[in-house]
């Protein structure tokens, strides 16, 4: 039977690289949806369509090459909670309205 024992320092250690990756899915997600902001007001106004999609298609691109990276290179945990961080700012930006 295998036991096994987190000591302070690597509990410490699991937090700070949670909080990490928390950030980096905050800041993906800021810029996501407040560049959706901005392409949403150029698309009301009628200002080039082809720059609105085009916007469109690097927010998509880049969400998914920064999941893509860190899924290949960290792991599925840092990805599940970076994605934690996406959604916790999808959700404030939606009810707080910033």
């Amino acid at each position: 039977m295998t036991i096994f024992h987190l000591t302070e320092r690597d509990l410490i250690l699991c937090v700070l690289s949670a909080s990490v990756w928390l950030g980096v899915g905050t800041v993906i997600s800021a810029f996501h949806l407040l560049s959706l902001r901005w392409s949403v007001q150029h698309f009301e106004v009628g200002q080039s369509l082809l720059l609105v999609f085009a916007i469109q298609l690097v927010r998509f691109a880049l969400i998914a090459i920064v999941l893509g990276v860190i899924a290949g290179q960290f792991g599925a945990l840092s990805l599940l909670i970076a994605t934690a961080g996406i959604l916790a700012t999808r959700t404030a930006i939606l009810r707080f309205g910033v």
